[in-house]
């Protein structure tokens, strides 16, 4: 090869490689721009919040701050073994940020192993993920769910002449680490305020299943009468609506105050109609935002602080806690309606007419 056509060759490979470099540095830049993937991993669709407000919330936030982010969505239905399933799908898929609500607390340390081998940051959502290296955890301050619980069920009672009794306790699922706090939370207002909860020990309800809870409480009535209870304290909407059936069912009318948690449509009715006395409103909005929030910054690199940390038994997570709110007939206008969770045309049905002009809802 002649000296001329050398130096070519050399000068056109020089720019063939310089050529490929930019193409490599300019794809890098709009891979940046376009966003990331982002996995949403939710638990269930036992309990209505899930697929009715979580996803959705989520889902509208992320499009917000970051329009080109691919949000990779699986529910487990309740099963830890297609969530794990779900979770390394995710990953495999490329996703850059899990966002994990898990079936089963403890189980689900496994999956942030995983994550971690891949480099992959976690959020735990809603429930804390124990004993594993979370990088974020975002929720409400679950005993306080527990003790608003507690609190409103014990003041109901004495508001009715009441100072004494067993009330009936139908906690969560015994794989929900929040079951164990809204339990915690509870026994620290029921332990001291004159009743006594019934059975020992406690009964956590399989999966939340309504159905499973409304088993237990024909157990329950069976063993104590239709005369044996004061009051019922159900961990969410779902459980108090499987006691409440049981109750129905069994002839007692009114049904004892009865405690729920979730703000679920049915159980706004039924606080409107006189079934259920109260519920735990958690707004789904700032918990949902916040996750996204969250799982954007990190699709982005960054690393926000929080002053608050939860321990789970491996490390201290850092977490967002947001605070809970009781909900009676007397203030549903101003909680979920004004946070237009719920028009008051949804709550007030035909059926429930004459009970939301009693409340002053219509």
């Amino acid at each position: 090869m002649s000296s001329r056509r050398l130096a070519v060759a050399l000068t056109t490979a020089v720019l063939i490689a310089l050529g490929a470099g930019a193409c490599e540095s300019g794809g890098s830049q709009s891979g940046s721009a376009s966003g990331g993937k982002i996995a949403l991993l939710l638990p269930e669709s036992q309990t209505t919040r899930y697929e009715q407000h979580d996803r959705p919330l989520f889902e509208a936030k992320v499009k917000e701050l970051c329009p080109d982010c691919e949000i990779i969505y699986s529910n487990a239905q309740q099963d830890q073994s297609r969530q794990q399933q779900q979770a390394e799908a995710a990953l495999n898929n490329g996703a850059q940020v899990l966002v994990l609500d898990p079936v089963d607390g403890a189980a689900a340390a496994t999956i942030v192993s995983l994550a971690k081998s891949k480099n992959v940051p976690v959020i735990s959502y809603d429930r804390l993920i124990q004993n594993a290296p979370v990088d974020y955890y975002i929720s409400f301050d679950n005993e306080r769910v527990g003790q608003l619980q507690g609190e409103s069920l014990v003041n109901r009672l004495k508001e009715l002449g009441k100072t004494s009794g067993d009330i009936v306790m139908i906690n969560g699922s015994p794989t929900d680490n929040n079951a164990k706090l809204f339990n915690k939370g509870a026994h620290s207002a029921l332990d001291t305020s004159g009743f006594k909860t019934v059975p020992t020990p406690d009964f956590f309800t399989p999966e939340w299943k309504p159905e499973n809870a409304q088993r237990f409480m024909e157990g329950q009535i069976s063993q104590l009468g239709k005369d044996g209870f004061v009051g019922v304290y159900a961990a969410n909407d779902g459980t108090a609506g499987g006691a409440i059936s049981a109750m129905r069912a069994a002839g007692i009318t009114p049904v004892p105050p009865t405690t729920g948690q979730d703000a679920e449509l049915a159980a706004i009715q039924r606080i409107v109609n006189g079934d259920q006395y109260m519920t735990v409103y958690k707004a789904f909005k700032p918990e949902a935002d916040k996750a996204a929030e969250l799982a954007v910054a990190l699709v982005k690199g960054e690393k926000p602080s929080t002053d608050r940390t939860v321990n789970n038994g491996a490390v201290e997570v850092p977490s967002f806690l947001l605070e809970p709110q009781a909900v009676t007939k007397d203030n549903i206008k101003d909680t979920v309606v004004a946070d237009q969770l719920y028009t008051v045309e949804q709550i007030c049905t035909q059926t429930y007419t004459a009970a939301c002009q009693a409340a002053g809802l219509t």
